[in-house]
């Protein structure tokens, strides 16, 4: 029972901060770290955590996990990200936003910013930035994917293309080893590439998590991107890379900000 009641406990730790580590875990319940690797190997049989070096992450592959879960991993990474991102949107521009938890959280952190216009695919986003009452919203027609309030298809590619944007703001699912953002849904990544190509500037947001996890689709490059905004250091190969294609990596600090 104290096993059962714990991983429970381990479980919905992983959800909300996005990673767990034996060490960390062992302190918290003063238990060894064996106890603790068979409490993660547990769930890794049971498909409920994926294990990685020195702990273990929600799991990941070809299905993405739950909105309402991936709202709630890294909220502080995220919220550390959006600040970053909006700081360097000026008032005026015209900004295209995805679907994404971490574009819902750059959209948090514009709601002080005066006259923009901003298209979206993202009922979310709409919702956020309805409250700043000088940002002119509009969102891009299609086919409304209730699970997460994305808005994808041929209607919403059309539509983007009728706009050139001053910046896109672009969430993803996973970012691999070698630069390539990933993602899940066709559709969503053609709305994404149509963007990029719409776009003076391209912002990519993502938290040090999508970097542990994988997806079966490839969106584009971060040779593709102006600037990765992120809440962790990436691989010293990919910074390299990064240095090598132009693409400015911006890292977000969250204990700093909640210094502040």
């Amino acid at each position: 029972m104290v096993s059962n009641f714990r991983q429970k406990e381990i479980l919905e730790r992983a959800r909300k901060e996005g990673k767990v580590m034996v060490e960390d875990l062992a302190a918290h319940y003063g238990v060894t770290v064996q106890t603790i690797r068979r409490d993660l190997s547990d769930l890794a049989q049971e498909g409920r955590l994926e294990r990685v070096h020195g702990g273990a992450v929600p799991p990941s592959g070809v299905i993405n996990i739950v909105y309402e879960e991936r709202r709630r991993l890294n909220e502080a990474g995220k919220k550390s990200i959006g600040k970053a991102c909006a700081a360097q949107i000026p008032n005026g521009a015209s900004v295209f936003m995805n679907i994404g938890t971490t574009t819902e959280a750059v959209a948090r952190a514009l709601l002080d910013h005066e006259n923009l216009l901003v298209v979206t695919n993202n009922i979310n986003i709409a919702n956020i930035l309805a409250a700043n009452k000088s940002c002119e919203i509009i969102v891009a027609g299609g086919v409304l994917r209730r699970t997460d309030g994305g808005i994808v298809g041929g209607l919403t590619v059309e539509m983007v293309k009728q706009f050139k944007f001053d910046y896109s703001v672009l969430g993803c699912s996973a970012i691999d080893s070698d630069g390539d953002l990933l993602d899940f849904d066709g559709q969503e990544i053609i709305v994404s590439n149509t963007a990029i190509k719409r776009s003076r500037d391209v912002m990519v947001v993502a938290c040090h998590l999508k970097f542990q996890r994988k997806a079966p689709l490839t969106i584009c490059s971060l040779a593709d991107v102006d600037a990765l905004y992120t809440d962790a250091a990436i691989a010293p190969d990919l910074k390299e890379k990064c240095d090598t294609w132009g693409t400015r990596v911006i890292e977000a600090n969250a204990r700093r900000d909640d210094m502040r």
